[in-house]
């Protein structure tokens, strides 16, 4: 079974500074029937304004991973890290018992276009981390690169859950298929340009959770990348 989340039916709020999209509910954004899937909790697409972003603000039991598609995330937190991640790197932090942190825009003139992603962890009361890694395109041309994965996945970061977050590089009719165990669910988003699943086409910013289903079949309708989160 597949249930498609288009892109034009997700909370959406411009501020000015930022213009964010929100798969499920945050914030301001409020609707019962969107409160997550499965573990992933929290999908928001942003896009900050050159030289603004998010003040200094606290998080507890939270896995929470960034994932830049343009520009650069200026990120500092009370653990000591500072970093600016890029297109092309992937970062984790666990707020555990509790941190603070901020994320920026690092540039003065382009925006930043990321996704933030939360994930619940299987415990809670964890002392707090921080891990950012570099994926390669040619590690996700054609095949699944696992980015973020329980301890000992072999994930470049790790999340405190039993869910599997992978990144896909498709060229345009290039096919890959995904296979899902059958105790496993699925979200799939499309981060840039458009494929097919099973059939259906999702266009940039198009999601759609995958219950009941023992594979999904991608073909690229133009170049694309494709995330594919794997959740109990």
């Amino acid at each position: 079974m597949i249930a498609l989340r288009r892109a034009e039916a997700r909370g959406h709020f411009d501020f000015g500074w930022l213009d964010t999209f929100h798969t499920f509910s945050f914030g301001e954004y409020y609707d019962p029937s969107q409160m997550g899937f499965r573990a992933l909790r929290v999908l928001n697409e942003d896009r900050v304004q050159p030289g603004r972003g998010f003040p200094t603000h606290g998080h507890r039991d939270m896995e929470i991973v960034s994932y830049v598609l343009e520009g650069a995330l200026q990120h500092r937190d009370s653990l000591g890290h500072g970093s600016i991640i890029r297109p092309g790197e992937v970062q984790r932090m666990s707020a555990g018992t509790g941190v603070t942190h901020s994320e920026f825009n690092a540039s003065e003139n382009t925006l930043v276009h990321f996704l933030q992603i939360w994930i619940v962890p299987d415990r809670r009361g964890d002392e707090p981390g921080y891990e950012q890694r570099t994926v390669p395109d040619a590690d996700k041309r054609g095949t699944f690169r696992l980015m973020a994965g329980p301890p000992g996945s072999g994930s470049l970061v790790t999340v405190q859950q039993d869910a599997r977050l992978y990144s896909l590089l498709l060229e345009r009719d290039q096919e890959v298929v995904y296979e899902l165990r059958a105790d496993r669910h699925a979200w799939v988003q499309v981060a840039r340009g458009a494929v097919t699943l099973d059939g259906q086409p999702l266009w940039q910013s198009d999601g759609a959770a995958v219950s009941e289903q023992s594979s999904l079949r991608f073909i690229g309708i133009e170049p694309a990348e494709v995330l594919v989160f794997d959740l109990r």
